[in-house]
């Protein structure tokens, strides 16, 4: 008679403990253990206990292979979610471990394998062959490709999120914050609407101090002071919610026609527009892509958008600065060139227009279109092509969290037909899809990888680009343990040639998720090493720093509405000198969509309570001891980054900590 001892993890969020009976049966190459009911006295499988049980078997098992689990009905249903089981070998001082991280709904069996990454040609165990072609079988009738709308990333088959599975889904406390933080915004705001005027305009700028409320943030605060001057709006260009629009001017475009005297004033002393484009010093924000775009109605009045140019310079005493804005991508007479040396109000009212394009850039193409529909397309084909043994399956899991469900709610409730964006967004309704649509034409895998996008956009020398130095930083971090990581798994190019379920992964990524856009980039083939690592550097620093940098900041820069507004109310000025603060107040959002868009850009912004930082593991995918090495090393480098951080924004007044690794989400969950 052989006894194992077996140790059964239980989740440790809401519910995840059961009171129905759970039995278990060891699988090894010679045979299988008895059925055993898994039962100590007292209570088993509470949230977050670790129980421990004896399993005999009449005969030596041999190299164990699976652990079945089984849930039965007691009385009531009552899902379990199992962390993880561990089994001691009789006779030696060995424990293998099987990780599960998986919901058990109803009567079921679920058949977990020992914890050892292993790729196809690893597995040489026809019932082991056959259990990872069983799991990718059933994972792919459980996670289906859908085309949400033509023209954008296609995403998983589910109408809401109540339709993903619970392996899928939010904890129960998440949704429980998620669901009751939007209200209690929406809530707050509608006090502070009362108590002003519903619905109307309001008189002076100041007047938007009355909803700027308790739920504050330093940002927010010196967005406030400092949102009138230029040197401010440069630094937003560079380090704000949308850090990946500037781009180098070597030549003006022709049709911004802004000649060298227009700007002389702008300029250092001794310099021209003409030295300045040649020393390289001169940058360009290009919004042609919301050139025609179709705008909302909200409560029967149209709003307005603008297609601006801006013209930047770098000055060697006051930074980056905007010399000239052009509202409309047509130039002519009725729609001049904006000057500093403008009447201020006709100036400032430029950048707001400038502002408000970079609202609907920054949430629409930025945040979702680059961010959450790029990952969910990994996130569909990881599911359905990669068994749980495969290591690139356990590298990419904990980046994938809870990202199926956030973008079914954004879906839903935030880009619907009757979406938060409808209600107060000048892109809501038809407006937004078609932006989007008009981004997903021209977007190139290339664009993705930080280092391109930095030497593409002419960027790589601009002082004070914080997003830039953190995202390079991070960006060598991840590659450096993805790397590792790779080398663990795969000898040899020939190796990743070879692995059947990983090339069946990027054909789904590329010929299924990303299609319609035929000048992606992305193979449909992986070829060597170097490519695997960097596409998996890509989703990973994706779906981590690149959501950080484009999420995080959302209420500290646009909880000052006029800074970045939603929607405008009236048309862009024609005429620099009719520019009032009467005009201005009427073009502004109004209290109402105001105090919605302070509410929705502090419930997505905010740290979530529940947020796993970068390169921290609470599920633990890999057992062995060079993996956790790997990922050892890859924290003790963000730890050097979160300090180069920390010394560099020590005493600043305005502080970059949006890339600080502790501040980062291993996944994009909001």
């Amino acid at each position: 008679m052989e006894v194992y001892t077996v140790t059964v993890a239980t989740g440790t969020s809401e519910y995840s403990g059961t009171n129905n009976y759970i039995f278990i049966t060891l699988v090894g190459e010679k045979g299988e253990s008895e059925r055993t009911l898994l039962d100590n006295p007292g209570l088993d499988f509470c949230r977050g206990a670790v129980d421990q049980y004896k399993v005999t078997s009449p005969s030596p098992l041999g190299s164990l292979l699976l652990v079945r689990l089984e849930k039965q009905r007691y009385w009531v249903e009552d899902n379990w979610f199992c962390r993880y089981v561990t089994v001691e070998l009789p006779g030696e001082d060995k424990v293998l471990t099987f990780p599960c991280y998986r919901w058990l709904i109803g009567d079921v069996k679920l058949e977990i394998r020992e914890g050892t990454a292993k790729t196809l040609k690893d597995d040489s165990s026809p019932l082991l062959l056959a259990h990872r072609k069983t799991e990718l079988q059933e994972r792919r009738n459980t996670y289906r490709w859908v085309t949400w709308a033509p023209g954008v990333p296609r995403c998983i088959d589910a109408k809401t999120e109540a339709d993903l599975p619970q392996d899928v889904r939010f904890d129960n406390e998440k949704r429980s914050d998620f669901e009751h933080s939007l209200q209690y915004a929406l809530l707050e705001l509608s006090l502070k609407k009362l108590a002003i005027r519903f619905g109307k305009s309001w008189n002076d700028l100041d007047d938007f101090k009355r909803i700027f409320w308790k739920l504050r943030s330093p940002i927010a605060e010196y967005s406030m002071e400092h949102w009138k001057e230029d040197w401010f709006f440069g630094y937003q260009c560079m380090n704000g919610s949308n850090p990946r629009m500037i781009q180098r001017c070597k030549k003006l475009p022709e049709n911004f026609p802004v000649s060298a005297d227009m700007v002389q004033s702008s300029m250092a002393p001794r310099t021209n527009l003409d030295k300045e484009l040649k020393a390289g010093n001169i940058y360009l924000l290009d919004y042609a892509i919301m050139d025609g775009i179709p705008t909302n109605t909200i409560r029967g009045k149209p709003q307005y958008i603008a297609a601006p140019l801006c013209l930047l310079y770098q000055h060697p005493d006051d930074g980056l600065i905007p010399i000239a804005i052009q509202l409309e991508q047509t130039p002519g007479p009725d729609k001049p060139i904006f000057l500093p040396r403008d009447p201020p109000l006709a100036w400032l009212l430029a950048k707001m227009w400038v502002r408000h394009s970079e609202f609907q850039v920054f949430q629409l193409l930025s945040h979702l279109l680059r961010t959450h529909l790029v990952i969910e397309v990994f996130c569909v084909a990881t599911l359905r092509q990669l068994p749980a043994v495969h290591p690139i399956y356990k590298l990419l899991a904990p980046h994938l969290r809870y990202t199926l469900e956030i973008n079914c709610r954004g879906r839903t409730q935030l880009i619907s037909a009757d979406g938060i964006f409808k209600r107060v967004v000048s892109t809501g309704g038809d407006g937004l899809l078609i932006l989007a649509q008009r981004e997903y034409k021209v977007l190139t895998y290339r664009s993705l990888h930080p280092r391109n996008d930095f030497t593409d956009r002419g960027v790589s020398q601009l002082p004070s680009y914080f997003y830039r130095e953190h995202s390079l930083m991070l960006w060598d971090a991840i590659h450096s343990f993805v790397s590792g990581m790779v080398s663990l798994y795969y000898q040899s190019d020939q190796d990743v040639q070879e692995d059947l379920e990983l090339q069946a992964w990027i054909r789904d990524i590329s010929q299924e998720g990303f299609t319609d856009i035929p000048n992606f980039g992305l193979s449909s083939k992986l070829s060597s090493r170097e490519e695997l690592c960097t596409l998996l550097s890509v989703a990973i620093f994706t779906s981590t720093a690149q959501h950080a940098a484009t999420n995080n900041g959302q209420f500290d820069w646009c909880a000052w509405v006029p800074n970045t507004p939603c929607t405008m109310r009236h048309p862009p000025p024609t005429d620099k000198d009719a520019v009032t603060m009467e005009m201005i107040m009427a073009t502004l959002p109004d209290v109402s969509q105001s105090c919605v868009q302070m509410a929705i850009t502090w419930h997505l912004g905010r740290a979530q309570p529940d947020a796993i930082p970068l390169g921290q593991y609470t599920e633990e995918y890999f057992t062995e001891g060079q993996a956790k090495e790997v990922i050892d090393r890859f924290r003790d480098e963000l730890k050097e980054i979160e300090g180069h951080i920390l010394n560099q924004n020590e005493g600043l007044e305005l502080q970059y900590l949006f890339l600080l690794p502790s501040r980062i989400e291993n996944s994009i969950t909001i």
